[in-house]
């Protein structure tokens, strides 16, 4: 650990004045978190946070919407999104590697109210996903036992990845490192056994592509024909979307990592290429053995048996594989959870930093664990005990609904942040071939994944314009327009303008090369 990291409470201010020459130390941080990650654990962080009911069990579903192509499809197509915005994100965060990382970039870069808005509604996302994979891991405990009460793995489980995330980084980062590897061996697991049914070993023989031909590669949806399986398509790019969120989580661990000039770069790689392979092979094979019309596809919110892994093996014949896949999906919830908590923090010391919330929230204690920003985002999981009432469920159905775009409205924001950060360097005359990580086909890639992230924000709701309802109208852009209300509301309020190109502040926070 670095010598510069002092023992006891250091706030942001405080920080700043120890660094020598009046200059922080991006060593140690303005905030004072540690830098105990290595690339390992950032992409460990990042698969943990990405792969958990998106793919375990909102993938039922969006198969039965699109089919096994129109899904499949979708995507290998957001999944190009998520490539163009991890090298925009890898660009900036090598050269300023700060917690908070993208939330810091919109109020540097761009405007103090966007940080403010995007900071706040990503925050919002992650806490209440906590909320959600707390009640999905208790729902998946029911696959078992359908007279356990979910509120009390609710208890459980909300007080264990509380106590880990007090821990210092670098045991949660090998905590969060094994926990992710099951994930990850039992996706690899998934794809053999599916290519020993598919060939012949269950107890329907072979099976190829018969999926693909009966009941066929696309779903229509609301109308018939080529419209029909368009909207099929178009309607899960949400849900594929959902499934991706958490691949930017490398960014946010920057500020915690040990050499973010060569760590960072590395991780994004590898997640990026990682996550991508496993997700396309999941839907892939997924598809060749479940038919899209199986009835236990519609049932993913409210049933862990409608997972599609769960329901392969079923159909396999295969009797002991759903109870280990079920447990595995246990894991993988429990893995997102502890990673929701993790990024839900470390947004909050970002906005603390950048002055877009209390101050008190950046604190750390001597192990650079900060408490405060753990304990307000852990607090959130607690609204997973709104499922056990008896209307609480709709109301839980509402704070969802603010979360399921959540990460397009973000990944828009990084792609205006890292066009603004390359305007920014050529002002100030930097040449992005001296970046410690320069990303490829700029800026077309940046451009490519804001077009499309704006796109798919403005008609992810569009199936309520073909047959109106109001309920669904708001549930699909709810989120979209808190954060509008945020973003208008506190420029309105603070009066902030726009950063001028020349006055981007480059040099704090700053990797040293």
């Amino acid at each position: 650990m670095d010598s510069s990291i002092s023992e006891g409470e250091k706030s942001p201010k405080e920080a700043s004045l120890s660094a020598s020459n009046g200059q922080k130390d991006v060593e140690s941080g303005d905030d004072q978190l540690h830098r105990g990650l290595r690339s390992h654990h950032l992409q460990f962080i990042a698969i943990g946070g990405t792969i958990g009911t998106g793919l375990f069990i909102g993938s039922g579903e969006a198969l039965a919407t699109a089919g096994p192509v129109g899904c499949l499809i979708a995507f290998l197509f957001v999944g190009s999104i998520v490539f163009s915005i991890m090298t925009s994100l890898g660009e900036m965060a090598t050269f300023i590697p700060v917690a908070g990382s993208f939330t810091v970039y919109a109020s540097r870069f761009v405007d103090r109210s966007l940080g403010f808005a995007m900071g706040w509604i990503y925050w919002f996302s992650w806490s209440v996903t906590f909320a959600l994979e707390l009640v999905a891991a208790g729902l998946i405990i029911q696959y078992w036992d359908a007279n356990l009460s979910i509120g009390i793995f609710i208890a459980i489980f909300w007080a264990i990845f509380t106590a880990i995330n007090f821990l210092p980084i670098r045991y949660f980062g090998a905590f969060e490192m094994w926990f992710s590897s099951i994930k990850v061996i039992t996706i690899i697991g998934f794809i053999i056994f599916a290519i020993c049914i598919d060939a012949g070993a269950g107890q329907h023989g072979y099976l190829g592509f018969h999926t693909w031909i009966n009941p066929g590669p696309f779903v229509e949806s609301i109308t018939t024909g080529d419209s029909g399986k368009f909207i099929g398509f178009w309607s899960v790019l949400v849900t594929a979307g959902f499934s991706y969120q958490g691949a930017e989580l490398v960014g946010i661990g920057a500020g915690e990592t040990h050499d973010p000039a060569k760590s960072v770069p590395k991780a994004i790689r590898w997640t990026f290429w990682g996550i991508l392979s496993l997700f396309v092979s999941t839907i892939f094979f997924v598809g060749l053995l479940v038919p899209s019309d199986t009835p236990d596809l519609s049932i993913g919110t409210t049933n862990a048996s409608a997972s599609p892994l769960v329901i392969a093996a079923n159909l396999a014949g295969v009797p002991v594989l759903p109870h280990i896949i079920n447990a595995v999906l246990l894991t993988a919830v429990l893995s997102a959870a502890n990673s929701n908590v993790y990024s839900g923090s470390r947004i909050l010391v970002g906005l603390a930093t950048e002055h877009n919330a209390p101050a008190f929230l950046a604190r750390t204690n001597k192990y650079g664990t900060p408490y405060f920003a753990v304990a307000v985002t852990s607090a959130m999981g607690l609204l997973a005990f709104l499922n056990l009432s008896e209307n609480g469920g709709d109301v839980f159905d509402w704070l969802l609904n603010i979360t399921a775009i959540a990460g397009f409205i973000t990944w828009s924001c990084i792609s205006i942040c890292h066009l603004r950060f390359m305007k920014a360097l050529k002002a100030r005359g930097i040449s992005r071939k001296d970046l410690p990580y320069s990303a490829p086909l700029q800026p077309y890639l940046a451009w490519f994944g804001l077009f499309f992230c704006v796109l798919i924000l403005l008609t992810n709701g569009f199936t309520v314009f073909i047959e109106w309802s109001t309920s669904d109208f708001f549930a699909a852009y709810v989120s979209l327009i808190l954060f509008l209300v945020l973003l208008v509301g506190h420029k309105l309020i603070y009066r902030t303008k726009p950063v001028k190109t020349i006055d981007v502040d480059l040099d704090r926070d700053r990797v040293k090369q």
